[in-house]
Formats: structure tokens, C-alpha cells, sequence
């Protein structure tokens, strides 16, 4: 069973408002805080971490199709739930992916998902259960 992922991030207030907000609305909540990063976990599920990136190795951007991590994905309960999370995007400015295909940018209908990108560009999943 995974225990956490850690990121490194480029405006840590940044990608602090985007992850605890999103987030917060599937039931995971902050759960550290400290000057240079924070953590969001859901009960006794993986955790994740945040931290700011060095100076020094800020100038080398992050891309999903490079090596390394393409993308997180979130379960989450129903497709009310995908809608309301695209609508928060929405609301908060958020980068959305595949949005003229929405919700079913996957290719079936019975793979109901949100596609959004945080402020370094990662790519996050959210898809209904149902």
C-alpha cells in the first residue's frame, strides 16, 4: 500500500491555495503546514507532500512527458462530485484539460473524469466510482 508521494513545487503558496483547495472538497485535509511546504491526506490513506523547490534547481521545469510523473488520480464517489470539482476549477481559474470532451475525454462512457492541471503543470484525474 503506497504511504505518500512527495512533489517538489515552484510557488509553494501557489500550489498550496490550488491542492488543499481541490482537494479539500474530496475529504482530504491539511495536515502539516510548515514554511517551505504543507501535507493533505484523507484518514489513514497516502498522504501527500509539498515542498518548495531549491533555487537552484528551479529553473529546470517540470513536464509530464518527459520521465518522470505523467499524473495523479483521485477517485472519487459519483459524478455529481466530478461536476463540482469542474465547476471549482472553474471558479478559481484553474487550467482544464480535454474540457470539449468533458466528461469522457477518456474515450467510453463509462469513464466519467475531470482533467486539470495544478500551477507547475501536473496533471490530476479526478474520476466518479460510478
Amino acid at each position: 500500500m503506497l504511504h505518500h508521494v512527495e512533489l517538489y513545487v515552484s510557488d509553494i503558496d501557489r500550489s498550496h491555495a490550488f491542492w488543499t483547495g481541490i482537494l479539500g472538497r474530496i475529504g482530504y485535509e491539511e495536515n502539516g503546514r510548515w514554511a517551505d511546504g504543507f501535507t493533505v491526506g484523507k484518514g489513514e490513506d497516502a498522504y501527500l507532500t509539498f515542498v518548495q523547490v531549491a533555487e537552484k534547481h528551479r529553473s529546470r521545469p517540470y513536464h509530464r512527458g518527459a520521465v518522470g510523473l505523467n499524473h495523479l488520480a483521485f477517485r472519487v464517489a459519483t459524478r455529481a462530485e466530478v461536476d463540482a470539482l469542474r465547476q471549482f476549477c472553474i471558479e478559481t481559474g484553474a487550467s482544464l484539460l480535454y474540457d470539449d470532451r468533458y466528461p469522457f475525454a477518456n474515450g467510453g462512457e463509462d469513464y466519467y473524469a475531470l482533467y486539470v492541471e495544478d500551477p507547475d503543470r501536473i496533471k490530476v484525474e479526478f474520476v466518479a466510482d460510478e
